[in-house]
C-alpha cells in the first residue's frame, strides 16, 4: 500500500486563529490539487509558538466553531493540526490532532514540555499522560510532539505498539552552529535521531517543522520525512515555508523487518522487570539511608565499637 504524505510548513501568525485558519485551509487546497493522501502541520500551527499569557485566549474545545470548522475541512482530506486544546477541566494542552472523515479521530496531548533555556512550556500547559497510538486506513500512527522525541521512551513504546510511522510535528528554534559545522545544532541533532529512529525500529519519520520568527526567536524549518531503511524520501527548504510531499510504501517496513527483525524479538518483561527495579531503587537506598540513621542501630554500633 503506498500513500502520499504533504507537509505544509508554514510561517503561522502569533495568537491570530483566524488567520492561520485561512492558511491551513490554502494549504488544504493545494493538498487536494497534489493529490495527497494526508497533510501535516507543525506543532502549536494554529496559533504561533511563543504565546505565554495569550494560551487561555486561543485555547479550543472540541466543540469550538473553529474546531467544527476544521472538522469539515478534514471531509476533503486526513491532516493532522497543532493547536491549544482546552479540557473540560479547563486545563490546557499542546496537542497535536488527527482529523479525518468530518472527526477527531486522535489526539496526542504533548508529554514532555521542555522548560529550559528559551522554553517555558510547563508554566503555561498541563503535561499529557500517554503515548497511543492510533489505527487509520494508512496503518498503526503514533502522534509525537517534538520534545516527545527527545526521550527515547516515547519512539521505543510508540514502535512496541506496532507503529508503522511516526509522525511529529514541531517548533523547533535556531541554536547556532557549532564545531564549525555550516548547519545549525538543532537541525543537525533531528536529522540525526530521524534517521537513526526510523532505521532502528524499521519505521516512517515524518517531521513537520514550521519557519519564520517569533519574539525574535527563529526556526528552521527543514522537514522531512524518512523511510525505514534510513533513506531520506521527501526535505524541505531550511528558514523558508515550504510544501513538500512524499510517495511512501508501507511494503518498505516488511521488507526491513523481515530483514532486520529487531522489534519481533525485543524482550518487554525484561524492559519491564528492568524498570520497575530502577524506579524502586532511590527507595531501597533511602530505606537504607535511614536505617543507617536509626538511633537504635547507632547505638548498637557504637556499643560493638567500645567492646573492640
Amino acid at each position: 500500500m503506498s500513500i502520499r504524505i504533504a507537509i505544509a510548513q508554514i510561517n503561522p501568525k502569533l495568537g491570530d486563529l483566524r488567520t492561520n485558519l485561512d492558511l491551513y485551509e490554502e494549504n488544504l487546497q493545494r493538498a487536494v490539487v497534489e493529490r495527497a493522501d494526508l497533510l501535516i502541520f507543525p506543532e502549536l500551527s494554529l496559533t504561533g509558538y511563543f504565546l505565554r499569557d495569550m494560551v487561555p485566549s486561543v485555547a479550543l474545545t472540541l466543540k469550538s466553531t473553529e474546531v467544527a470548522k476544521l472538522k469539515a475541512l478534514s471531509c476533503k482530506l486526513p491532516f493532522v493540526a497543532g493547536m491549544v486544546e482546552e479540557s473540560p477541566d479547563h486545563r490546557f494542552f499542546n496537542s497535536a490532532v488527527y482529523f479525518e472523515n468530518g472527526e477527531v479521530r486522535h489526539i496526542h496531548r504533548k508529554v514532555y514540555l521542555p522548560t529550559y533555556g528559551m522554553f517555558d512550556e510547563q508554566r503555561y500547559f498541563a503535561r499529557g499522560d500517554r503515548v497511543r497510538l492510533f489505527d487509520s486506513k494508512f496503518g498503526r500512527t503514533a502522534l509525537l510532539i517534538c520534545e516527545d522525541l527527545w526521550h527515547p521512551s516515547t519512539i521505543y513504546l510508540a514502535a512496541l505498539d506496532g507503529a508503522l510511522a511516526v509522525i511529529c510535528p514541531s517548533a523547533s528554534p535556531l541554536r547556532g552552529i557549532v564545531d564549525g559545522q555550516n548547519q545549525d545544532d538543532n537541525a543537525r541533532y533531528w536529522e540525526m535521531i530521524n534517521r537513526a529512529y526510523a532505521e532502528t525500529y524499521s519505521l516512517f519519520m515524518v517531521y513537520a517543522n514550521r519557519c519564520g520568527f517569533e519574539d525574535g526567536v527563529g526556526f528552521w524549518g527543514g522537514s522531512e520525512v524518512v523511510g525505514p531503511f534510513g533513506q531520506r524520501i521527501a526535505k524541505a527548504k531550511y528558514y523558508d515555508e515550504d510544501f513538500i510531499t512524499a510517495e511512501i510504501s508501507m511494503e518498505s517496513v516488511r521488507r526491513k523487518r523481515t530483514m532486520a527483525p529487531l522489534l519481533r524479538d525485543e524482550d518487554i518483561d525484561l524492559t519491564i522487570n528492568e524498570l520497575i527495579r530502577i524506579r524502586e531503587r532511590p527507595a531501597v537506598q533511602n530505606k537504607v539511608m535511614e536505617k543507617h540513621k536509626d538511633p537504635k542501630v547507632q547505638a548498637i554500633k557504637a556499643s560493638k565499637k567500645a567492646k573492640r
